[in-house]
């Protein structure tokens, strides 16, 4: 068989083995939109004296696809590569004869499905159960593929990186705590020009937060982007940035990426 079709056989069986993990099924895929649900029906009275531009499910929607595009990409990756590793999975892998490179297509394409899925099923909650309005015209939608894949990809190599850094037995608090942290700080939760400027600047640093603008820029009225801290939405620079990381991370993972646990050849 090719390479391109044992990527594809390995990310049939990633799916497979992902869908039985019920608690990574539900951090990584369903908790974005069951906080979207939560968030909107809570906050939904606090938007209605508004001129009718802006709900609250329109408003939290950038950010629960940001936090999803995070979770399916970079938690899923560095949480199950760091299992595989210490459980012995990879090091039984890297004996056969599968090509190592089928592994990682199995992977990427584990987190290309679930990320679709999951933002198909937020934007038809979204529009269908709080009538949000979605983009009407192309560049939006343009913009919204571009930080989506980038988004994707920035995460998924990050998150295979990342995984290096913890055993099976604390890459849940490793993981987590980061995330939660730059959730809060980067305009996922709370509005980001609530957040003090010195958080703003911190966040910067960080791929979340240009993901939640970019997306930002595509569900959020024109004359919002005032309220970023550029008064634009920075599409180019967003663009940069997520390109940046992703090679960042690319680097990354070819210079520290290991079939082995620590301490066993």
């Amino acid at each position: 068989m090719s390479t391109l079709a044992l990527g594809l056989d390995r990310t049939v069986l990633e799916l497979k083995m992902y869908t039985r993990e019920k608690e990574a099924v539900f951090f990584s895929f369903l908790l974005p939109i069951l906080l979207l649900a939560l968030f909107s029906t809570i906050f939904g009275g606090q938007f209605e004296e508004g001129d009718g531009t802006m709900t609250a499910g329109r408003f939290f929607l950038p950010g629960m696809v940001a936090a999803g595009v995070l979770l399916t990409s970079f938690q899923t990756m560095a949480m199950s590569v760091a299992t595989e590793r210490d459980d012995g999975t990879l090091k039984r892998l890297r004996s056969t004869p599968m090509p190592p490179i089928a592994y990682f297509l199995g992977k990427v394409g584990l987190v290309a499905v679930s990320s679709l899925a999951q933002v198909a099923l937020l934007l038809l909650v979204a529009r269908v159960a709080y009538g949000v309005e979605l983009p009407s015209d192309g560049a939006a939608w343009g913009r919204f593929a571009a930080v989506f894949a980038l988004g994707v990809l920035s995460g998924t190599v990050l998150g295979i990186a990342y995984s290096s850094l913890a055993s099976a037995r604390s890459v849940g608090a490793v993981v987590i705590g980061p995330i939660l942290v730059l959730q809060f700080i980067s305009g996922v939760y709370i509005a980001f020009d609530d957040i003090p400027g010195w958080l703003q600047q911190v966040a910067s640093f960080f791929p979340l937060k240009w993901i939640a603008q970019g997306m930002r820029s595509a569900f959020y009225p024109e004359a919002m982007a005032a309220a970023e801290m550029a008064a634009s939405w920075e599409t180019g620079r967003t663009a940069l940035v997520l390109g940046a990381w992703s090679l960042v991370g690319l680097a990354l993972c070819v210079t520290t990426f290991t079939w082995f646990k620590r301490g066993t050849t």
